[in-house]
């Protein structure tokens, strides 16, 4: 598979899935997630995609420090429904990361062990875009998300899909559109806001 190569220089998210090492899946249950897995799962890189990816690889260090994030232990909120803007894409890579689930995850084996269910909420009461809460500690961090402080896609899409689109904007899309996803990545200290509560 081709894909940007600025992909490879975007660091991992590095996690524990004790579900992983139980089952088998390897002996340490060290789980590296990258954007470009993301990526897959998603379909496609764009601004929110990217964001979420951002949200969770900031958000993450934060609320575990120098320990390695639990997945499966992360209740993740997010502020706005599924259907609202891209809240539900945001969930999906946030779901994928974490292993946070709404009511369709794994429910656990007998007694609840490694229940994945209950753990993502839409529409939650909460002040910032997204909150991560750690089950074992209950610390909790607050992300928000500011793409329009570093980036401005309407242009670039407008340039490729709107009245005025030349056949050489839409040629020059793709490049330009990774472009700039890639700008949020190079410019993450200042679209991502990580609040400690």
């Amino acid at each position: 598979m081709k894909y940007q190569k600025f992909f490879d220089e975007i660091e991992s998210v590095v996690l524990k899935d004790e579900l992983a090492k139980f089952l088998g899946v390897n002996e340490d249950g060290i789980i590296e997630i990258t954007y470009l897995d993301i990526v897959k799962v998603a379909g496609h890189s764009c601004a929110t995609v990217g964001g979420a990816y951002l949200m969770a690889l900031k958000g993450l260090k934060a609320l575990y420090a120098d320990e390695i994030p639990q997945r499966g232990e992360i209740k993740v909120e997010i502020k706005k429904l599924p259907t609202e803007g891209n809240a539900g894409v945001v969930g999906c890579v946030l779901s994928n990361i974490t292993g946070a689930t709404t009511d369709y995850g794994f429910g656990g084996f007998p007694g609840g062990k490694f229940n994945r269910r209950d753990l993502l909420f839409y529409n939650a009461p909460i002040e910032t875009d997204v909150r991560f809460t750690r089950l074992d500690t209950g610390k909790q961090v607050g992300i928000n998300y500011h793409p329009g402080k570093a980036v401005n896609p309407g242009p670039i899409l407008m340039s490729a899909i709107g009245p005025d689109a030349t056949a050489e904007n839409k040629k020059a899309f793709p490049k330009r559109f990774q472009e700039m996803v890639n700008t949020l990545f190079e410019k993450r200290n200042t679209v991502i806001e990580v609040i400690e509560e």
